[in-house]
Parts: structure tokens; sequence; C-alpha cells
């Protein structure tokens, strides 16, 4: 059996598939969430869940929390007597869910779907994988939170065209993700995020409001075990604004008690500069996708920090409509990984979709760049296949030589978003020969050609040589043969056709330039317009805009022939 795991910041917890739907598994003390939080004591004893929460209020110092938002980077945090990374961490809480899974069920389990903000790089995709190898399990595939809520609610059954906005807000990453669902594919139009805000974010605000109210105490004058009291005293005030306009902290800080009521319209205020944060990523996603507001037909809430009133009542302001919340935020993840998970089990009852997705970091190489005659800035990023590109997708660069009598030309192959190549993360290199010569005169075409597995292969072409390179980068969850990873290619091949040299875009460029020559004055003008606008839709390689402007295109060309 293949259970579904959503390894959260703040919480986790696992499922699975039944006849009926997926189901969540409790922990073996009989709760749906576990704490993702690890504590270790002086016989070295590793606790995981409520019980290191416990820990952590008495032992401050044994305990780590919210490392995940730290996977992938090599951070190391201290317990007692050894130091771990996230990812080592995060094995501890997954083998936890494995062992009650096992309990629960009866029987042994071995693989697992495991969630990611769909913002992780490729790194810390890696590091979740490998978290996971650690704690047992084969992880048959690592899926994007918001598209397995997606799943969980079944979006993919809906009859008609129609599109989807997930708004993810967990305790420690942000994720919002816009999804369209036609015939039988379901597929990801666009994904932006903050691995770096979330509900404890929130409940940091409430910790500053409490010592402004009290400016006789500061975190640097408190000892650990007061300010995890104090913390844990602002969660609770702020899941009492579920209850109510109004929420009490109180807080022992000594021998004395300090109360602090808060009015949730103050503490509305002092959230405005993180609303103002998670908005960003909602207007990106929107404009990568190339559609607006009032195109989305239903908003999907999940995390648990979506069940703060302030989160709802932003949400339904920025969007203008009551958000989905039929299903459990805390579950939705972990209960579409539980279908992904079927679905690679081929399961009688589940229907049968196309789940498509997209490079979530823009995939390109180093160049050096000539701004103006003769000077030149080096190690400058060059996209090639940019972020929310859905794949699978081929793009081509053709980059030039820089130096007289160059002989090499090196393709750093680099993920990330930043216009400087050393900001970026690099995924390897390839070098290829080129004949020597002046500069600029010896050209070579980069081809990136990206699939859903997360293979990406990268060829060089040298023009006047017709020479190639060609090497294959593996993502983090590929569990695929050297044969495997071929043939898939194989099949990808036609994604290195260029839109306009396929056979009916070809015919109506052909179409429109005989038009175009055929016409003077104003009409010449319009039709070379046209033909400009369905070039530029081309060049995007987005089958959605090509076909909408291929409609377009043919519409004017027909009216013109009847004309």
């Amino acid at each position: 059996m293949i259970i579904g795991i959503d390894l959260g910041t703040t919480n986790s917890l696992a499922a699975y598939f039944t006849p009926e739907g997926p189901k969540i598994i409790p922990n073996r003390l009989g709760k749906r969430l576990t704490p993702s939080v690890v504590s270790m004591d002086e016989e070295e004893q590793i606790y995981v869940g409520d019980l290191a929460v416990e820990r952590n209020l008495l032992y401050p110092g044994s305990t780590a929390s919210v490392f995940k938002r730290d996977m992938g980077t090599g951070r190391k945090f201290k317990l007692p007597h050894k130091t771990f990374t996230a990812e080592e961490l995060s094995s501890f809480v997954l083998r936890a869910l494995k062992e009650d899974a096992e309990h629960y069920l009866g029987e042994k389990v071995t693989e697992a779907v495991i969630s990611v903000p769909a913002y992780f790089n490729d790194a810390r995709r890696r590091a979740t994988k490998k978290a996971g190898e650690l704690a047992g399990l084969k992880v048959e595939r690592i899926i994007s939170e918001p598209t397995a809520a997606a799943i969980a609610y079944g979006l993919y059954q809906h009859q008609e065209r129609s599109r989807f906005l997930v708004f993810d807000l967990g305790g420690g990453t942000f994720d919002v993700s816009i999804l369209e669902h036609f015939d039988t594919i379901l597929e990801v139009r666009a994904v932006a995020g903050d691995n770096f805000l979330g509900g404890e974010d929130f409940t940091a605000v409430l910790e500053d409001m409490f010592f402004e109210k009290y400016p006789q105490f500061s975190k640097l004058s408190l000892d650990e075990k007061t300010l995890r009291h104090i913390h844990k005293q602002a969660e609770l005030c702020k899941i009492g604004f579920s209850h109510g306009r109004k929420s009490v902290m109180e807080c022992k800080i000594g021998e004395e008690s300090f109360k602090y009521e808060v009015e949730l319209s103050k503490y509305e205020e002092a959230c405005e500069e993180l609303l103002e944060k998670i908005r960003q990523p909602v207007k990106r996603s929107l404009m990568d996708a190339h559609i607006r507001l009032s195109d989305i037909d239903k908003v999907v809430l999940v995390g648990g920090a979506t069940k703060s009133p302030v989160i709802r009542r932003f949400v339904s302001r920025l969007f203008k409509a009551l958000p989905d919340t039929n299903i459990n935020p805390d579950e939705a993840v972990a209960l579409g990984a539980a279908v992904q998970g079927a679905m690679k089990e081929r399961k009688e009852a589940i229907k049968e979709v196309i789940l498509t997705d997209v490079c979530p970091f823009t995939l390109g190489t180093e160049i050096v760049r000539e701004w103006e005659q003769g000077r030149f800035e080096r190690g400058v990023f060059c996209p090639i296949i940019e972020r929310n590109t859905v794949i699978p997708a081929s793009r081509t660069e053709r980059l030039y030589t820089v130096n007289d009598n160059q002989t090499k030309i090196r393709i750093n192959v680099l993920q990330g978003e930043s216009r400087f190549a050393a900001n970026n993360l690099s995924l390897g290199e390839l070098v290829i020969d080129v004949p020597p010569g002046r500069a600029g005169e010896e050209a070579v075409d980069v081809t990136y050609t990206y699939d859903i597995n997360s293979i990406l292969e990268v060829e060089v072409k040298v023009i006047s040589t017709q020479k190639t390179a060609k090497q294959v980068f593996c993502g983090q969850d590929v569990n695929m043969t050297q044969e495997e990873i071929q043939e898939r290619l194989d099949t990808l091949s036609y994604l290195k056709i260029h839109p306009r040299d396929k056979e009916e875009n070809k015919y109506l460029l052909l179409l429109g330039e005989r038009i175009y020559e055929e016409s003077l004055g104003d009409k010449r003008i319009y039709v070379e317009s046209a033909l400009h606008k369905y070039e530029k839709a081309l060049d995007t390689y987005d089958s959605g805009v090509i076909e909408e402007a291929k409609e377009e295109f043919k519409k004017f060309l027909e009216e013109l022939e009847d004309f």
C-alpha cells in the first residue's frame, strides 16, 4: 500500500485510500495531526509529536521545530549531544508516521507519496526524498501541496472547463497555485509563494503586541522557557479569535501573571505587513497564468493557518467571494496525496486523470552579455525555460562565442530567478568544443527539455560543425532506469519542434504572408499587425495561448478572404 504524507512545518499527517475514499490515519495517541517537533533527552532518546511539544515547554534547549523551512540548506540543529540537518529531523517525523500507519493498518508500509510546497526548489525536494528514505520509505512521488489539495477536493471531476486557485498557508510556508481542469486533464497554470511565510509569523505578531503592552520585558531579557510559554499563549490567543472578536493572552513571568486582551481589528491592523506579503504571490501567479481574478471559478483554502478569521476575511475581500472550506484545511493535502498514491497503484475506484505541472523555478544558463559596444558583463543569467511553463516543455536558445579564438563553450545549468548566475542554483555543466575564430562567429543552440518526472535534458549543438553534447539531470523523485529515462525523452522529442514549424501554424503563417503581399495601404498594416501578434503567441510555446491566437488569426484571415 502507498500512503500519502503531508510533511508540514507545524503538523504532519498521513492518509490511505479505501473504496469509500481517502481517510486520515490517526497517530499512536489517537490524534489526526502529529506536531512536526523533535526532542532528545539526556539518554539520546528521540521523541516526536505531542510528547516533543510538551518537552519543549519544559526543556526548550532539547527540542527542534519549524525545521521544514531549512530543508536542503545544510543548516544544523543542535539537540543534546548531537546535531541534525532538517532532513534528518524530518525523517524522525516520517518514521513516526510510518510506524503509526503500520500499527493502524496492521500491515507493513514501505511506500509513500510525500507533499512539498509548490515553490520548493530541486534541492529542497531532493532533501524531502532523502528524509523519506532515511525513514525507511520508498518515495513513489513528491507531489506539490496545492496539486494534492486540488485532488482531495475532486476538482478534476468537474464536467466543465474551470479554473481554481489553491490558497495554501501552512505553519511556515505559503503557496498559491492556479489550476485549470478540462476534459481529463488537471493542469497547473502557475505557482508562486514564500517559503518563509506562514502561521508562525502571525503568532509572532501577537508576541510582539504583548511585548509592546508590557515594555518592561523583552525577548533578550527572558529565558528560553518563558519565551516558549509566551509563544504558546500567543498561539492559543490566535486560535481564540475563531470564537469571537476578542481574545486573551495570559502569561506567567516569574511569580506574576500578565493578562492582555486583544481586539480582532487591532490584530488585523498589526498583520497588515504580512497580509501584503501574501498579496504579492497572488498577483504574480495571476500574471504568470495570464488571467484575471474574475476568471477564477473557485478559491480553495488549504493549511491550518487558513482557519484564522484574519486570513479568511482577507481572502474573501481579496477575491470578492467566499472560499471553499468543505474539507478540513489541515487534512486536504494528506488526503490528496493518498489519492495520488491510489492513482499510482491504478485503483479501480479512482477516475483516471492526467496531472500536468509547471516549472516552479526558471531553468537557464550563465552567459556574458554585451550591453554596449565593447562593454561586457559576466555572470549574467539567461532564462531558457521560464518559471510556470507548463511541462513537459522544450526550449532552445542560440548563444555565441565572446572571445577571439575561443575553443570551448561552457553551459552552466542553472535554476532560479536572479539575473545574476551566482545567485541561482547550479545543477551541473556541459562543455563543448567549437572551432577557433573571431568573437561572435561561432554559435551553439542550447536546448532544454524538461519532463514532469523532473528529468532535464540539456543538448548543445555547434551550428558550424553540427557536433552535439548531451546530458541528463535527474530531479529528486526519479525512480527510473537509464533505459526508462531515455525512452521517456524519446517520446518528448516532438516538443523540440518549434510551434512555427508545425504544419497548421506554418500554413496559416504562409497564408498571412501571401495576403500581406497582395494587400496595399491600411489593409497591409492590419495584416502585418495580425501576423506579428500570432508569431508572438507561437514564441510563448504555451498551448493555451497558441490555440486562442490561432483561432483568432484564422478568423481574421477568413474575413479578409471573404472581403
